[in-house]
């Protein structure tokens, strides 16, 4: 692979016009593509063929519209009531307008004697806006005039806002946090490499095959229907993983210069070698997210195959337009004392033997019993929290939006259940008799707040029954209301009776995503074993490296449950509420730790494979390889850090947990596992380390150091390519 990736390197660097041409073109195209041929995203998350979402399905089958809705919530002013003449002319005259506006089949009046939406008090009521669209295919421009409306009617005195699927605003990307991410990254970058050309190559590399990924997904919404999360999980971590990449390559290209090889030959011994453990690296990050599709949720295989075909781009940038540029970059890759200084040995190239990283590895060594029960231990207690940990797909709005307002005022005026509703569907013959039978037992059941009357559809073959729970949607009792309506005994010879409504959708959701969480970690694990064996030829290295990443997801989602679920340093985060987590966060965070953790232990522990490979003992080699790798590992972890914690304090809900995990989960593992726990564990074993029994010995030898390469090339002696 390492002789491969040197003439793909060597190839690139000779016609580096031609290929900055041809991304260009493709950056360009993909541009215009997602400008005509993008498609509206969803909002919504459902598994076909779950009784939640079954259901859905029949009521629209039977009732007409199953379109989104929202509801606006009224609220009188102190001491009045909505019932008083003045009061309920404004409020019929905001129905009348609500109606009107494009894209609504139905606004229902509040004070409608046939279907009254009033508290008790009269104080508080709502209107519930149907949508000819699904939930999440409600346009911005008609989510826009439903709040023009709004904040129209406030006018008259009334307290007025909205809620409900029909107004969550898509999810956005390119705010001030994500921009100061990537700010930070670049000021990392420029401290790595002394020099802001080269870190401003860097971004810029990245961005172009960013860019590219999200433009392909982009267009993809065009012809499939994509979760709005998904081209914003596929820029994330396309733009994190691109610029350590480009790191990597350009690290080991400097290292090349300073060695006395010119331009030609230094492109292609880094494409060569570093190209060959980010290929490695890249793939491991495209198996873990495309073995996404071995869970069978549709929504999360769409994330996972967007996500990896982002990757895959930011690989083809890092093998070939990064050694282009390069080409034109030349010298001015150093700082501008280094252009002209004479060339150096290897072992003086990156660290030396002395400084920080030197002295830390050395520490770590000596003190190889206490660093690695210091890192099991604080690892162990941070991931404690995981223990608890609760899942939900019900999203909780900003403190600060109509959302919330509109979710509290329902609150104070009709209990916490009120916003999480529980519909039953009687399907069949008999359906209305059934559905009336059933209020009794419904009624007797724990956390049930009221029992609405059947509503049947025109010809009596279904009817709907409302569930008020006494708590919240994110509650537990709620969650266990929705499995006690599912365990009463059914009518063998009467209609169907199916359990559904947003909090019965999320119920199922987060029970499909905990029962496929075993075997997706099993899957991955399993991946990563192999492709270590692989990859560093020893049985040990590998299953150090894999607990070393279970230790890494533990205090990861330990750490997140502390924060989003228990509260703990909440204003970190800028967290407007606690709850559970969203649903996707365990499942996607394993995915993505997993290539990121491999990305590390490949980096970091390929170097010290090398020194061994090349005669050193045991302890040397850990502490060769670690002076010569831990520089780039450490600047491409804080870049990513930098890069996921953009996403935090001002993220949506779904995504702001996911990004937190990810922002943890990569210091644990840069900066514990693979900094102290791995070298620890490595010089505890010593020779033993790189042991392979023998009935493994047919397996082949990938080199992802490129040892071949460097073996038969000197600097000196050979010109891959001139530079100029």
């Amino acid at each position: 692979m390492a002789r491969f990736l040197s003439r793909i390197g060597a190839f690139s660097h000779r016609h580096r016009l031609s290929v900055i041409a041809v991304w260009l073109v493709v950056l360009i195209g993909g541009g215009v593509g997602a400008a005509t041929l993008a498609g509206e995203t969803s909002g919504s998350f459902s598994i076909p063929g779950q009784e939640s979402t079954t259901a859905l399905q029949r009521i629209g089958e039977k009732f007409g519209s199953n379109g989104a809705a929202a509801k606006v919530v009224v609220h009188a002013p102190a001491g009045q009531q909505l019932t008083a003449p003045e009061n309920a002319k404004a409020l019929g005259d905001l129905v009348t307008q609500l109606g009107g506006l494009s894209g609504v089949v139905k606004a229902s009046n509040p004070l409608d004697p046939a279907a009254p939406a009033v508290n008790a008090a009269q104080d508080t009521a709502y209107s519930t806006v149907t949508y000819s669209a699904k939930a999440g295919d409600v346009t911005p421009e008609q989510q826009k005039a439903l709040l023009d409306v709004v904040d129209a009617a406030r006018s008259t005195g009334l307290t007025i806002e909205a809620t409900g699927e029909a107004t969550q605003a898509p999810f956005h990307i390119g705010g001030v946090a994500e921009g100061l991410g990537v700010v930070v990254a670049l000021m990392i970058l420029v401290i790595t490499y002394g020099s802001l050309i080269a870190a401003g190559m860097n971004l810029l590399t990245a961005l172009v095959g960013v860019g590219i990924g999200v433009l392909g997904v982009t267009i993809a919404t065009g012809f499939a229907d994509l979760s709005s999360t998904t081209p914003i999980l596929a820029g994330m971590l396309g733009l994190a993983v691109g610029i350590d990449y480009t790191l990597f390559i350009v690290t080991r290209y400097r290292h090349e210069l300073r060695r006395g090889s010119d331009v030609g030959t230094a492109v292609a011994t880094a494409v060569g070698t570093a190209g060959s453990a980010v290929v490695t690296a890249g793939l491991t990050v495209v198996i873990a997210l495309t073995g996404l599709v071995v869970v069978g949720i549709p929504f999360l295989t769409q994330m996972g195959v967007a996500a990896a075909a982002t990757i895959v781009v930011a690989v083809l940038v890092a093998i070939t337009l990064v050694p282009a540029v390069l080409g034109y970059l030349g010298r001015r890759a150093l700082p501008r004392k280094q252009r002209t200084a004479a060339p150096v040995a290897d072992d003086a190239v990156d660290t030396g033997k002395r400084g920080f990283l030197a002295g830390w590895i050395t520490t770590v060594t000596r003190q190889r019993v206490l660093s690695l029960l210091l890192a099991v231990v604080a690892l162990g207690v941070i991931a404690i929290p995981f223990a608890s940990m609760r899942t939900t797909l019900v999203q909780r709005p900003a403190s600060d939006s109509t959302q919330a307002r509109a979710d509290q005022i329902l609150t104070d005026g009709f209990g916490a259940g009120f916003n999480g509703p529980i519909i039953v569907l009687f399907d069949g013959a008999g359906a209305v008799d059934a559905a009336t039978k059933s209020g009794p037992a419904i009624s007797a059941l724990d956390d049930v707040a009221i029992v609405t009357p059947p509503t049947p559809n025109p010809d009596g073959s279904a009817a709907l029954v409302t569930v008020i729970p006494k708590s919240g949607p994110t509650s537990e009792a709620t969650e266990q209301l929705v499995a006690d309506l599912r365990a009463l005994p059914a009518d063998p010879g009467g209609p169907s009776a199916a359990v559904t409504g947003a909090t019965a959708v999320s119920v199922d959701v987060a029970k499909s995503l905990d029962d496929a969480l075993p075997i997706y970690l099993a899957l991955v694990v399993g991946l990563a074993l192999a492709l270590l064996i692989l990859v560093f030829r020893s049985l040990l290295v590998p299953l150090v490296g894999v607990l070393g990443f279970l230790l890494t997801i533990g205090a990861s989602l330990g750490a997140t449950v502390a924060v989003f679920q228990w509260g703990w340093l909440g204003g970190l985060v800028a967290l407007d509420s606690t709850g559970p987590l969203i649903s996707l966060t365990p499942i996607l965070v394993i995915g993505i730790l997993f290539g990121l953790a491999m990305d590390y232990q490949i980096f970091l522990v390929s170097r010290m494979h090398e020194a061994h490979s090349h005669g050193a003992a045991p302890m040397e080699a850990i502490r060769t390889g670690f002076r010569q790798a831990a520089p780039v590992v450490v600047a491409a972890a804080l870049i990513m850090f930098s890069v996921f914690a953009g996403f935090v304090p001002a993220g949506d809900a779904t995504l702001k947990s996911i990004a937190f995990a990810l922002a943890a989960g990569i210091l644990f593992d840069a900066f514990v596992v693979r900094m102290v726990l791995v070298p620890a564990a490595l010089a505890l074993l010593g020779d033993k380390a790189w042991w392979l029994p023998g009935w493994l010995k047919w397996l082949p030898a990938l080199d992802v150091e490129g040892s071949a390469l460097t073996k038969d090339t000197e600097p000196a002696k050979e010109k891959v390519a001139a530079d100029r």
